[in-house]
């Protein structure tokens, strides 16, 4: 008895401090350290099971399973129970015939969207996933299985990573069983493939105006240099590509503070007709070259509670591509509606956007018409900082559009309660 207690003792403190070290890391090292919290699990559970089959007892739990071993320790089973029972990894134990002796919470839910006692169920039972039962069957027969990719299909996709390591019968010969952890492991690797996506996004982006430079100053080394009807026009070019990818750099890095959350908000009441006329008055000389007539329709008096130089950028991002994307002699308008929140809407009388576009209209370098809006000077940043900017006010930004009528974007800002119940232009003063 006491040496049962010794070794359940120090089963339990390796386990307790494992879950500390897994909680205070991230990464590659809370991978392995929850691995050793595998092993911990499967040593401690294959010494429950021997004993459990020598006394022949059980008892329920929520882990459908309370190894009577155990018993002989109820603080330390009380707590080994809820560790288990409050894991984020899946857990899954299963005897030599491929039944289900112990599982927790995650693991039911991962089998079952109801919270169904799995006990006692074969392994077929629950999953016709051929990846689960093989790294099952493989462990059963004494073989360690990691790195297991499993996929499941409910509302939503889900990726785990599969970690199965066989339990030894209490007389060292055969196997007695075998326990899985499943780690979720979904976000990793959607961040993964937008990591992906955005190098080779930015590598493209640079590719381009980097080639032009290349050449045109290739071209200047080589003796055009002395052509006095052209290079001027070459060194202009090689400007313009250089203040694009200028441009580009300033966004993604822009981009990167605001999704890293190192950009601060700081609202405050504005006028918000000033405000929108200095955006206007900065994009007259663009529209005036594409003959757009841009609309200011905010009342004068309006207020609306917002960071100041945030609420430039949003709109100058909003009204440049109104501009850029409209049609040649077309129309911009800035409107503004108020009732349980603040409205800025842009609209424009361009020829819209198709609807299977509208999705992913503020993704990263996502583009309607690529080509157009590289020759027109765009990043493919400025739309996804308008979204990241009005969620950190705790707004969001709608588009809609039909394809042929034009597209209106528009911003929601939550509005102070303060400047609400005082009434207009009170907190000005």
């Amino acid at each position: 008895m006491i040496e049962a207690r010794s070794i359940f003792g120090s089963v339990f403190l390796s386990l307790i401090a494992l879950l500390v070290l897994a909680a205070l890391m991230s990464g590659l090292l809370r991978v392995l350290v929850l691995v050793a919290l595998v092993l911990v699990i499967g040593f401690s559970l294959g010494l429950l099971l021997g004993r459990r089959r020598e006394r022949a007892t059980a008892s329920g739990s929520d882990l459908d399973t309370s190894p009577s071993g155990l018993n002989s320790s109820p603080f330390s089973a009380k707590f080994l129970d809820s560790a288990l029972k409050e894991m984020r990894e899946g857990l899954l134990v299963i005897d030599a015939d491929m039944r289900v002796v112990v599982s927790n919470r995650a693991a039911r839910n991962l089998f079952s969207d109801l919270n169904d006692v799995i006990d006692s169920r074969r392994l077929t039972e629950l999953t016709r996933n051929p990846a689960i039962y093989d790294a099952f069957l493989d462990a059963v027969r004494g073989k360690e299985r990691t790195g297991v990719k499993v996929e499941t299909y409910g509302q939503e996709r889900r990726v785990f990573d599969l970690r199965v390591v066989p339990l030894r019968s209490t007389n060292g010969h055969g196997s007695g069983g075998a326990v899985g952890v499943f780690f979720d492991v979904t976000r990793l690797e959607w961040l993964e493939t937008i990591r992906q996506e955005f190098l080779s996004n930015v590598s493209h982006e640079l590719r381009t105006p980097l080639t032009s430079i290349r050449a045109l100053a290739e071209t200047l080394e080589n003796g055009a240099i002395e052509d006095h009807q052209n290079n001027r026009r070459f060194l202009s070019i090689i400007q313009k590509n250089a203040d694009r990818m200028h441009r580009l750099i300033d966004d993604i890095l822009e981009l990167s503070a605001i999704e890293a959350g190192n950009v601060k908000v700081k609202p405050e009441i504005i006028q918000l007709y000033p405000l929108v006329e200095d955006v206007i008055a900065s994009l007259s000389a663009s529209a005036a070259a594409r003959k757009i007539t841009v609309n200011d329709l905010v009342d004068q008096k309006a207020e609306v509670f917002a960071d100041p130089h945030r609420l430039v950028q949003m709109l100058t991002n909003l009204v440049d591509n109104a501009i850029k994307f409209n049609r040649e002699g077309g129309t911009v308008t800035i409107r503004h509606e108020s009732d349980r929140t603040d409205r800025l809407r842009v609209e424009d009388s361009g020829e819209g956007i198709p609807a299977h576009h509208l999705d992913r209209l503020f993704e990263r370098f996502y583009r309607v018409d690529r080509a157009r809006s590289r020759e027109l000077g765009g990043t493919g940043l400025g739309l996804a900082i308008v979204k990241h900017l009005a969620r950190a006010h705790g707004g969001e930004v709608i588009v809609e559009s039909r394809f042929g009528d034009g597209s209106q974007f528009t911003i929601e800002l939550p509005q102070n309660t303060t400047m609400k119940a005082a009434g207009p232009g009170t907190l000005n003063a």
